[in-house]
């Protein structure tokens, strides 16, 4: 009966991570432990990843991962939301993967547990404000841009302060692209579309362009 229940026990690994090298992993790892043996999991390992939120290279996680594509476990267990992602976006494409994968995702700090109802609810509901912060942020950019043009304000990269007029004359005075670029601290592209301006605006008034 005994060995009947051990096999029926769920697989369990815990993933835990620290900021910075220095800080100790194993108040984290203790909570977890103590949780899964409340539960009865089976722990099966343990992941751990020592570096910076902002950081990409996770090689804890990417072995979680990996594992979990080997189903080689049934729960993941984490100490909290932000341990396991460095985003909000990222923490949602981690629990999908899971999700697909039928292994079920447990957070200490928050009390969730993607096995019952009130887990999975938690989850979309955390997908839902991602998706909101993500559409309010695009909504602000759009609003922004349409009181710039509104207020006569330069969209994008600002138009480059020079003297035109000046650009004009050097140019027609017989100085060469390069020549006239280099004194204005401007390309060689910029010169051509002021000449091309001046051009326009000489034939707008039918005023013959000096040679």
């Amino acid at each position: 009966m005994e060995e009947g229940v051990h096999k029926h026990m769920k697989r369990a690994v815990l993933y835990v991570r620290v900021s910075t090298p220095d800080q100790s992993i194993e108040p984290q790892l203790l909570d977890l432990r103590q949780m899964a043996a409340a539960r009865g999991y089976e722990i099966v390992r343990e992941y751990s990843d020592k570096l910076s939120g902002t950081k990409s290279r996770r090689p804890g996680l990417d072995a979680l991962l990996s594992d979990a594509q080997r189903h080689r476990f049934d729960v993941v267990m984490v100490w909290a939301f932000d341990r396991m992602a460095r985003s909000v976006r990222h923490f949602l494409e981690v629990l999908d993967e899971l999700n697909h994968l039928g292994i079920e995702f447990v957070s200490f700090r928050e009390s969730i547990d993607t096995s019952g109802p009130l887990g999975r609810a938690m989850v979309v509901i955390v997908g839902a404000i991602a998706e909101l912060e993500r559409n309010l942020i695009v909504e602000r950019v759009k609003a922004g841009m349409r009181r710039a043009k509104l207020d006569g304000r330069q969209i994008g990269r600002s138009r480059l302060d020079m003297n035109r007029e000046q650009i004009v004359h050097d140019r027609r005075s017989g100085m060469s692209l390069t020549q006239v670029a280099k004194k204005h601290g401007i390309s060689r592209a910029s010169v051509c579309r002021v000449m091309k301006v001046a051009l326009c605006d000489a034939s707008v008034y039918d005023v013959q362009p000096m040679r």
